[in-house]
């Protein structure tokens, strides 16, 4: 059975096996949660995202899609590197986001990783409406398929860790009444 937590703070001080990345494409670092991560992980990680655009992704990382590198200077062992989609108000792209989590958790069964921990992916920047993108990790989570044991969610501030509370309770509710 899973065990899911919400641990506000700084996901770069998290020990689990791997932390997921909000990243952009290029994967060479920008700003949030991925220059977070590229600054606290060290050089090895923007060397192992070189590697992986020098190799496998010279296009970069599509949106929805997820690959592992070292987590570096980190307390985790891997960092889960995802592109998460830009809100749109004419485009309905949570299918898209939903892959995010659903390809971070793939990767993370690949690694034998028994505990992840996902940032509120696509809503910083991307603009991605708070309790929409919670309620689409949440759900996304839930309804995955896990060998890991541990997912946590590190929301940035308070409204974001009222925002998971909020989800996990309506999705909690909603499973109690489909039963």
């Amino acid at each position: 059975m899973i065990t899911i937590d919400i641990l506000r703070g700084d996901i770069t001080a998290l020990e689990a096996d791997a932390i997921v990345n909000a990243a952009n494409s290029s994967l060479l670092g920008g700003g949030g949660v991925d220059g977070a991560i590229h600054k606290a992980g060290g050089p090895a990680i923007l060397a192992a995202c070189r590697q992986l655009r020098e190799t496998t992704l010279p296009n970069g990382l599509p949106a929805g899609q997820a690959v592992a590198t070292t987590a570096g200077n980190l307390p985790a062992r891997w960092v889960i590197h995802t592109v998460g989609p830009v809100y749109s108000t004419t485009e309905d792209r949570s299918e898209t986001l939903a892959s995010c989590y659903r390809e971070c958790l793939r990767v993370a069964n690949q690694l034998g990783a028994k505990s992840i921990g996902f940032p509120a992916i696509s809503a910083g920047a991307y603009g991605w409406p708070l309790d929409d993108a919670t309620r689409i990790a949440v759900e996304t989570i839930v309804g995955t398929e896990l060998e890991t044991e541990r997912v946590i969610f590190v929301p940035f501030n308070e409204q974001a860790e009222a925002s998971y509370e909020r989800a996990i309770l309506t999705v909690w509710q909603d499973q109690r009444t489909a039963e």
